[in-house]
């Protein structure tokens, strides 16, 4: 029997000798890649799964990343991240998890169609692929748009890591089944080379939702291009007179059709663009929010108006539909806020709550397991 197999069966039998104790029990340490502002590596952690480092780019993400979660950061692109560098960040591991989401832009909608084979950026789930050859995880996530599922490239990732010996399962879910204020539908996989393993159900029923009422309404008043002295996240974009007039005819849930014809932007007077009607609307109070995108702080950018103040929703209450806690940095005391940048950190970010779901999902998964899974990897 080799040293793969022997340490294999080795983590079966620590699996099954703590179940019964407390989470961290485990030992499981988590590399979080494309981790982005660090939204999945605080839902891990909420969920007992400790995470060792986070990866990304994105130097803009550095701060948010360590100033709100145990983890360090490495500022590297994937691709150049070498097997020695992961195997570090597993050190002392019992059980080792490789979580990511890699960009999302060439299988998301919002490129419609404009992006091909030849996108260099489908080579970052590639390069994830070739993280788990190298470094033999024993659990694996990833959170990607839903398009991805009807992809060449998802396939073959999923193909290879079955033929690498895991279990795998991949759903399409509605954040806001798992506590999250907005409908957000996203793919989730999951593999576990112990034996096969599912999302955790929904803990949130249709008819508990979280609202953007039930997240938001207590935040300070602000009015358009206003900061609260508070919390300098909780800023709203400037209006022009023009958008201004247009948010004070807006309706929760309404459309830019229930304005006078004189202030319709002329776009949408065409035949071509009757097709985007939440652009310029409000949200309503008593239903989740729509999907956060990395615009979210704009009016014109989608139904991001404030269900009954005359704005856009401010950074602080895109966060907080995001899931994350209301204490959560973005930005160094020191600095300014860009609106641009934290909104991109904002609307990239894997929701918390989703994340925490991930996390729990694992951890039910090791409690589970009572059978040796096949040793064979």
């Amino acid at each position: 029997m080799g040293k793969v197999e022997n340490d294999f069966i080795s983590k079966q039998k620590t699996i099954k000798s703590t179940r019964h104790k407390k989470q961290s029990a485990y030992n499981i340490k988590a590399v979080d890649l494309f981790c982005g502002a660090g939204g999945l590596t605080l839902g891990l952690e909420k969920s007992g799964i400790g995470v060792s480092l986070g990866i990304d780019i994105d130097p803009a993400c550095e701060y948010p990343f360590e100033a709100n979660n145990k983890a360090r950061f490495l500022l590297k692109s994937v691709e150049d991240v070498s097997k020695q560098e992961l195997e570090d960040a597993f050190d002392g591991a019992k059980i080792r998890l490789l979580a990511g989401c890699a960009p999302c832009q060439p299988f998301s909608s919002y490129s419609h169609g404009k992006s091909d084979d030849s996108d260099e950026r489908w080579n970052l789930l590639m390069q994830f692929g070739r993280m788990v050859r190298e470094t033999k995880p024993d659990l694996v996530t990833m959170e990607n748009v839903p398009m991805l599922a009807r992809q060449d490239i998802f396939i073959k990732f999923v193909k290879n890591l079955e033929a690498d010996g895991f279990h795998v399962s991949f759903k399409i879910v509605n954040c806001a089944d798992y506590g999250v204020a907005q409908q957000r539908n996203r793919l989730v996989l999951l593999a576990s080379r112990f034996g096969p393993i599912e999302l955790i159900e929904p803990t949130t029923p249709k008819e508990r939702h979280k609202t953007v009422r039930s997240v938001i309404s207590k935040l300070a008043r602000i009015d358009a291009g206003e900061k609260f002295t508070q919390d300098r996240l909780h800023q709203s974009s400037q209006l022009s007179d023009l958008n201004l007039k247009r948010i004070r005819l807006s309706k929760p849930g309404g459309t830019w059709r229930d304005w006078p014809e004189e202030l319709v932007a002329d776009c949408h007077k065409r035949e071509s663009g009757k097709t985007y009607p939440s652009v310029y609307g409000r949200m309503e109070w008593d239903e989740p929010a729509p999907t956060m995108t990395t615009q979210f702080y704009g009016f014109g950018n989608g139904r991001f108006g404030h269900p009954d103040q005359d704005r856009a929703i401010s950074l602080r209450e895109g966060a907080i539909i995001q899931s994350f806690p209301k204490s959560y940095k973005f930005a160094k005391p020191s600095q300014p806020i860009n609106r641009r940048t934290v909104g991109r950190l904002i609307g990239n970010a894997v929701p918390v709550k989703l994340g925490l779901a991930i996390g729990k999902s694992f951890i039910k998964h090791l409690d589970g397991l009572t059978e040796p899974a096949n040793t064979a990897v």
